[in-house]
């Protein structure tokens, strides 16, 4: 776990705890306006992460939550927390907002649920995959420069930093067979990736699982990930973050607690449905030997 918090994520545990807080004081949004004088859309927007809460009005609700000592500390010490400058931001001209969000959140996420329908996952893709990959998906754009993919390629393997260090995440990953077969880039491309794959698997903070062919498919939703984050200062989240990977653009959703547990159910169907990690291993092993040796 890192040992500090992003301001996203501060901002999240600290809007969550404050709801919590409320709950425990047995009060509503409305008695709570009523008692500061505030209004009900205030408090609302606080405790939806709508808006960032501001110094005197977090002593205030604190105050009224009767929050003391060491964990009082802590929720200013969330408030105050600060952006600060990740490596992704050199990337700014070149990412989306939600890639570049989600970036940021998975470099502190404890552990990451995945599920890949249509390519091997960007943190356990080879850096000749990810720029066939991103060569592929230039095609839609013929004019993108070669100085723009390189600068992308970049992005792909800097983000796989968050396996390694002392701090490395926790990586469960779902493919679909069809991946290992779809080729992207060369035949040797295709066979060092899934070389990799079968070496990233026998890592301990890693875990692939292959979903096969047969049978019926349990889910029908495209690629995303779940992202989980340990408590910090004390303080948890509701729930996971969610991404989800569309055609157009990307799907970031960090608040909407009941979509993002169906997408944890969906991700459990899928790990149930798929084969255990040592016959994915051995799959995995045998596509690229007798498929793309």
């Amino acid at each position: 776990m890192p040992e500090q918090s992003s301001p996203r994520i501060g901002r999240r545990r600290l809007a969550a705890e404050l709801r919590r807080l409320r709950e425990l004081a047995n009060l509503t949004g409305e008695e709570v306006a009523e008692q500061l004088g505030w209004s009900g859309s205030k408090i609302s927007r606080i405790e939806l992460n709508r808006t960032e809460v501001k110094s005197a009005d977090l002593a205030e609700l604190l105050d009224l939550y009767g929050v003391r000592g060491t964990h009082r500390a802590n929720l200013i010490a969330l408030a105050r927390v600060r952006r600060s400058r990740g490596w992704w931001t050199a990337y700014g001209d070149l990412i989306a907002p939600e890639y570049s969000a989600y970036i940021e959140l998975e470099a502190e996420a404890d552990s990451a649920l995945c599920w890949s329908s249509y390519l091997v996952h960007g943190l356990l893709q080879t850096e000749d995959y990810a720029q066939a990959v991103i060569e592929t998906q230039a095609g839609w754009s013929p004019t993108t420069p070669p100085g723009h993919l390189r600068r992308l390629v970049d992005v792909r393997v800097a983000r796989q930093r968050v396996l390694t260090g002392n701090f490395a995440l926790t990586l469960s990953v779902i493919i679909d067979e069809a991946v290992l077969l779809r080729q992207i880039g060369s035949a040797a491309v295709m066979h060092d990736q899934l070389a990799h794959l079968v070496a990233a698997a026998q890592q301990p903070n890693m875990t692939i699982q292959v979903l096969p062919l047969s049978g019926a498919h349990p889910v029908g939703a495209g690629s995303f990930s779940l992202l989980v984050f340990p408590p910090f200062l004390g303080v948890g989240l509701q729930s996971d973050v969610l991404y989800i990977e569309h055609l157009v653009h990307d799907k970031l959703l960090a608040d909407e607690e009941s979509e993002v547990y169906e997408y944890r159910l969906a991700y459990d169907q899928l790990a149930a449905e798929a084969l255990d990690p040592d016959a994915s291993r051995d799959l995995i092993a045998e596509v690229a030997r007798e498929t793309w040796s």
